[in-house]
């Protein structure tokens, strides 16, 4: 086991910020752990998802199954049905890095999901296989978070995994661990929708600071007995706009 863990979460296809993020990664000294959500929303996920890809195989670097990954997945599976809210919800600009601009305009939902579906077989067949969490040491890191009304938090269902809020937010953490999420912004945790710092409560550690809306990328290096360093950079491309 390596000494210390460096963990990302919620790029959404802001490349530039996961590469100023993984410039900090040590790969002699530190497990990466990816908490999901590389794509939708930022304008360049396909590099971010093929990157997330490359440090799993290069590095051994663990990364996480978050509800985005799940929706392009969900959206290859059933096109038809699931277009018109993965376009809403940040899938139009992953189809697009994946393919071309102007692409939903010249194919059927289901000719977009056959397209990606042959151009990138690795990568899709990657995205199936991701982890719902990891454990180490005292932590548990997981994309939303976990069912903590279960005895046991691994009883806790694929879809909780990837998408529980408010109630692992407000509920007593039993579980001996610390748990570290990313998928609800930390400005939304705070409660003020613009402290972008990380959000700490009840062994819970929430990392993902907003960056596709206008926020910041946390890399966060821990240790057996906690956080070493929050390394965080914001998004200087454009102002705060956490309703996109």
């Amino acid at each position: 086991m390596k000494p210390y863990v460096y963990a990302i979460s919620d790029i959404h296809g802001m490349y530039d910020l996961f590469e100023k993020a993984i410039a900090n990664f040590d790969p002699q000294q530190h497990q990466l752990v990816l908490i999901g959500d590389l794509n939708d929303r930022g304008p360049r996920s396909k590099e971010s998802l093929l990157l997330g890809k490359k440090l799993v195989e290069d590095y051994g670097a663990v990364y996480l199954m978050g509800n985005h990954e799940e929706y392009l997945l969900d959206f290859l599976k059933s096109p038809e049905e699931v277009s018109p809210m993965y376009q809403y919800n940040g899938g139009k600009q992953t189809v697009e890095s994946l393919l071309h601009k102007g692409v939903w305009e010249e194919y059927s939902p289901t000719e977009i999901a056959m397209l990606i579906r042959s151009r990138y077989k690795d990568l899709v067949a990657f995205l199936q296989e991701r982890p719902l969490y990891y454990e180490w040491g005292p932590y548990v890191f997981v994309h939303a978070g976990v069912d903590l009304t279960k005895k046991d938090w691994h009883q806790t269902s694929a879809h909780d995994f990837v998408w529980i809020r408010e109630a692992f937010h407000r509920a007593k953490n039993h579980t001996g661990k610390t748990i570290v999420f990313g998928h609800t912004i930390t400005p939304a945790l705070h409660g003020d929708m613009q402290t972008t710092d990380l959000w700490q409560s009840d062994h819970k550690i929430g990392i993902d600071g907003g960056a596709v809306f206008g926020g910041s990328i946390h890399g966060v290096i821990f240790d057996k007995d906690g956080i070493l360093q929050d390394i965080e950079y914001q998004n200087l491309q454009g102002p705060w706009q956490p309703d996109i």
